[in-house]
Formats: structure tokens, sequence, C-alpha cells
């Protein structure tokens, strides 16, 4: 049995690389006795980045290769030689991509890291390790001669969630083997699978349809619905996500029953407690009915109940054959000219504008935020991207670059935020794998004592 080439929904674990160490170097020359601190920074390490491609149609690539790497940073060296920056890496996406971060024990949703919709849009999903900095960085008025560097930072490893939802103006949808295959092949160049059984559509396919009046839609294909379709049952959740996106529905309703001999009425009552159950705004989306098969003899009274059902609800209600085209052309004219009236609202709603940049402060803002809690032992957890990212650089077996960590655990207030959580002097204090024992909020005398010893740095 031949396996499908479309993928809506997979799982990759991405990890940027690692930054390059600071060097602790001095100046060693001929006739230069004191030359001073001369260590280079660590060169960054690169980022995994997610590229939204219009090209793309599926994410196939992700489905047999899950683990991905960006390159290292080189460590920096002796007389101001900076480390090389790793390269990026750039992974390709479709567009309408979900994006969310994943928990990294159940591997459920977290929360969303972005929604790529626009050609070209990036969202940094595995920010690169910083590099170290060298000693040349710490020098102060009265020390002159910082015998400590930064290590590098190493870069999470983590999972993420991709899911694709269709992009397109309109959505066929309905009960199974009611002709939605054939009306978008009828319709538009698309070709997909027909046949009169049930499920022959099993992946989305998409047309572009143009109407005599020169506009043109995409509509998209969905395979067909059943009772608990919002539940899972069928497809139920496969597809259900490719409707979310869509401006309007086409509900198509076979008047004839097929061969289970429905009704029309309640096969269009079915679907739409369906959509509603599984996102409510889905019962609010523009709608138009499509009574389908209407040349089979027989079916008059179907389509007269079921108009009428369509109008009490206010949807326009079309009669149509995809065999002999009948009614085609007014559905046709009517759907282009209903997505064209939604595309000018959604514009004035919601300018299209790339967010590569909202995505980018966002996950700095992640990354600045202090989590703090308190464990079964009692002891304080103290989690956040900035915060871990000074522990994992500081040369444990030096002196002068821990009494720094302390320094820059003040500059950002962590003791007045333990302090606010409840905290009390004696208390232990955890930062990923190390202990701290929490002294109370530093006092006046502590600040200028730290000001003598020059450590502030103000470049921080």
């Amino acid at each position: 049995m031949p396996t499908s080439t479309f993928t809506d929904l997979c799982r990759i674990n991405v990890k940027g690389g690692d930054g390059g160490a600071g060097c602790m170097s001095f100046r060693r020359e001929a006739f230069v006795p004191k030359g001073g601190p001369d260590g280079g920074d660590g060169g960054n390490g690169g980022n995994v980045i997610l590229e939204c491609d219009p090209q793309l149609s599926s994410l196939i690539d992700y489905r047999y290769k899950h683990h991905f790497r960006a390159e290292r940073g080189t460590h920096g060296q002796g007389a101001r030689r900076h480390g090389r920056a790793g390269e990026d890496l750039v992974l390709r996406v479709p567009m309408g991509t979900v994006v969310r971060e994943l928990d990294l024990e159940t591997l459920e949703p977290l929360y969303e890291l972005a929604d790529l919709t626009q050609p070209g849009e990036r969202v940094v999903v595995a920010p690169g390790g910083i590099g170290g900095r060298g000693n040349i960085h710490f020098v102060t008025s009265v020390r002159r001669a910082p015998a400590f560097a930064e290590k590098g930072e190493p870069a999470m490893e983590h999972w993420i969630e991709l899911e694709m939802k269709l992009m397109a103006d309109a959505a066929l949808v309905g009960m199974p083997s009611v002709g939605k295959s054939s009306l978008i092949a009828r319709l538009s160049a698309a070709r997909p699978k027909i046949a009169d059984y049930p499920f022959t559509t099993l992946v989305p396919n998409l047309g572009v349809v143009r109407a005599k009046s020169g506009d043109s839609f995409v509509v998209a294909d969905v395979p067909g619905l059943i009772e608990g379709a919002s539940e899972g049952r069928g497809l139920g959740h496969e597809f259900l996500r490719h409707i979310e996106r869509t401006a309007l529905l086409l509900h198509v309703v076979d008047v004839t029953g097929g061969y289970e001999g429905r009704d029309a009425v309640e096969d269009y009552e079915t679907i739409n407690a369906e959509l509603a159950a599984y996102a409510s705004e889905l019962a609010v989306r523009p709608q138009i009915v499509v009574a389908n098969k209407c040349d089979m003899p027989g079916t008059e009274d179907a389509v007269a109940r079921l108009r009428q059902r369509a109008q009490e609800d206010g949807h326009p209600f079309f009669a149509v054959s995809a065999v002999t085209g009948e009614g085609l052309d007014q559905l046709v004219s009517v759907t282009a000219s209903e997505v064209l009236s939604l595309r000018e609202e959604l514009a004035i709603a919601e300018p299209s504008n790339d967010r590569t940049a909202v995505y980018e402060r966002e996950r700095q803002r992640r990354d600045r935020t202090v989590t703090i809690s308190r464990d079964h032992t009692g002891a304080w957890r103290v989690s956040g991207g900035a915060i871990e990212r000074m522990v994992v650089q500081t040369d444990w077996e030096n002196d002068e670059a821990v009494l720094f960590l302390q320094h820059r655990f003040d500059r950002i207030g962590l003791d007045d935020k333990l302090a606010a959580h409840g905290a009390k002097p004696g208390d232990e204090v955890r930062i990923l794998g190390f202990e701290f024992t929490y002294e109370g909020e530093p006092d006046d005398a502590y600040a200028e004592i730290d000001e003598a010893i020059g450590l502030l740095d103000e470049g921080e």
C-alpha cells in the first residue's frame, strides 16, 4: 500500500550551537613587561531558524529526520583574537505552519512560539549559546589584571511541534462521498483521487478557481467528516485543523443520501455540530450550502428541505451537479465575490506584515524572565534563560569569577526577588545544578564595597 507524502504534523528536536569560551590571556612580548590582559571572546553558536517558504506544501522533510543541530562557536585566543561564530541552520517550512514548544518530559505543547503565514517570515527556535567574554572585558580602574574569563554557554536542546494548517480562501466540508473531490476537479486544475467509496480523499487537496469576472480564489478539498469527528473519530482532528484558517466554508451535502440513504438535512446539521464542537468560531464562520448531485431523479424534496433549512440559518444556498456542471457558474461567481469581501475585511482588521521581529522580541522577553518556586525539600529553585546563562558561563574554580557572578545577581535584583517570594537568610537556592545560600537583601554598605572593589561593569 503506498504511503502518503503529505505530512502536516511532526515533532523535531533542535539544538543551537554551543558558544565558544572566552580566553584568559596577558600580552607577552619583548620590552613590554606589563602588557595587560588581551584574551579574546568566544564566538556565538549558530541559531536554528525556521523560515516560511511558499514553495513548500507539506512538512515531509521532517517526517524521517528529527534531530537538527547548528554549528558551535570557536574559542577566543590571546592577542585579542575572537572566536568565529557558528553558522545558523535554516529549516524551511510551508506557509501556515504553527510552531509550539513541547514539554521535555511529556512532549505535550506548552505554548506557541510562532504562526508563520508570510513568505520569508522567520523565528529562532533554538538560539545558539553566547560566546564567553575574554578577560579584556573585566578590567576596571582597580582591577588591572583580571585573571578570569567566561565560559561559552551550552545551547539548549529541546523538542518543538510543527503543525501545518492549509491556507485556503474556502474549504469544501461535508460527509464522506458527497462529491467534494468531484467539485474541486470540475472547478479547478486540481486532480484528486475520485471513487465511489468513503474516505477516498486521505489528504487535503488545493485548487485555484477562477471566476468569469477574473477574480480567483484558493479552495481546499478536505477529507470527509463523520459524527464524532470533533472527538477524533474517523480522520477527525487530522484534517479539521485545516478548516480553521479558511475564511469561507462551502458545505457540500449529497441530496441523494448516498448508499446509506442518509437524510440531507440531518447530514447538514451533523457536520455543523461537529464544526462547532471542534472550534466555537467555526459555528459563525461564513458558509455557503451546496446541494450536490441535484441532477439525480427523486432529489427535489431533499433539495427543497435543505434550501429551507439553510435559509433559516442565513446561509446562501446553491443546487449544483459536479457531473453536469449545473449551477456551478453561479456558485463560483458568488463564492469569488464573498472571498474578495472577506479578504478586504481581514486586511483592515489584520494588516499583512512580517512578524519576525515580534517573534524575536517575545523570545528575548521569555529569556529575561526569572521564575522562582520552592521544591519539596524547601529549597528555592530559580530558572530563566538569562540567569542560567550567567551560572553556566562562570568558572567555578576561579574566586574572582564567582565574585563577579554575585555582582551580576545583584544587578538583576535576584535577592530582592527571592525576598519578595518569602526567602529567609540561610535558605538554600538552586540554579541548575548549583547551590547557593541566601544571605538576605544587600544593604547600602555592601553596595559601597561592591563599587570599591571595581566590579561595576557599565557594559552589561
